[in-house]
């Protein structure tokens, strides 16, 4: 009669603590407080060391709080406050409050890497508040977000470490849109440049030649979507020659990893190729008379 071997079973719970301690560095912190904290008494141990929470990124967790912001950011509280200082990496997006932030900023003075993300939220008063409080930064990411010009150049002002910097906007196609203002505050302020990634910015040309001229130390330089940029001249031939990593305004998109939809306004361009429409040609009486009738007045016909 053949013998039937069972396979042996394992416990977990006799693996040694240090051995679970670098299972859980595998896992993010929401994974740890969401569940893994939950399963027994020694993991709920484990799961209270501060170098599991170095990092917390808050970034597509949509699914595992059901859209709950409030849940999303009690999490994240708990998260840094169990890092004990030791946090260096904080990441959130489509969500995040200005209290969140501050709470942030104000227990994490180590703080290494800060992305945001359509973080449509927080201010520009609370932003520079809090880059003021994290000296060491290395790497931002302001993705989709709405700061001005003034708040990026804080970063550049206030973290002299700063090696990584990224400011993504949606791709337009505008003629009467193009702006330098954030390209010269970083060509201003971040002279220690090595990475600067620009998708969708509405630099001209020579917006492009104040970062050269700036940040002489680039290495990589994305500038996919920047429709305004031309690279007249020799511009083009002297971003090769110092760029090692060149993204090129025209280039491939397929690994972006937010939506890289164009607002493009080529049919504006169709009927108004002078980049000025029939609504420049109205005099200020006559625009004054339209604002007024062309709304206002069919509401009379309403009776509330």
């Amino acid at each position: 009669m053949e013998e039937i071997s069972i396979e042996e079973t394992r416990n977990w719970l006799e693996l040694p603590q240090d051995v679970m301690s670098q299972i859980f560095l595998k896992l993010d912190m929401v994974e740890i407080l969401h569940s893994v904290q939950n399963v027994c008494t020694l993991w709920r141990i484990i799961s209270k060391d501060p170098l599991l929470y170095r990092s917390i990124d808050l970034r597509n967790q949509w699914d595992v709080f059901d859209s709950d912001e409030n849940d999303m950011e009690r999490m994240s509280k708990e998260g840094v406050e169990r890092s004990c200082g030791q946090l260096v990496e904080f990441s959130m997006e489509h969500f995040g409050t200005e209290e969140l932030l501050h709470f942030m900023a104000n227990r994490s003075t180590n703080l290494r890497c800060l992305r945001l993300a359509y973080c449509y939220h927080i201010s520009d008063e609370a932003l520079m508040a809090v880059t003021k409080q994290l000296p060491l930064l290395e790497e931002v990411e302001l993705c989709h977000c709405s700061f001005s010009p003034a708040a990026l150049e804080t970063f550049g002002r206030f973290c002299p470490h700063l090696k990584s910097f990224r400011v993504d906007h949606q791709g337009i196609r505008c003629p009467l849109l193009d702006c330098d203002d954030e390209a010269f505050a970083i060509a201003k302020s971040m002279p220690q440049l090595r990475h600067l990634h620009l998708f969708g910015n509405k630099m001209t040309d020579n917006g492009l030649r104040a970062i050269l001229d700036g940040c002489p130390h680039l290495e990589s330089l994305d500038l996919r979507q920047c429709f305004s940029v031309y690279m007249g001249g020799d511009l083009e031939k002297k971003c090769k020659d110092r760029i090692k990593k060149l993204k090129l305004p025209n280039g491939p998109t397929e690994d972006y990893e937010f939506v890289a939809e164009l607002d493009d306004f080529e049919s504006f361009d169709a009927d108004y190729p002078s980049g000025v429409s029939e609504i420049d040609f109205i005099s200020e009486d006559e625009y004054i008379e339209f604002s007024e009738s062309s709304y206002f007045s069919d509401m009379d016909d309403f009776h509330f």
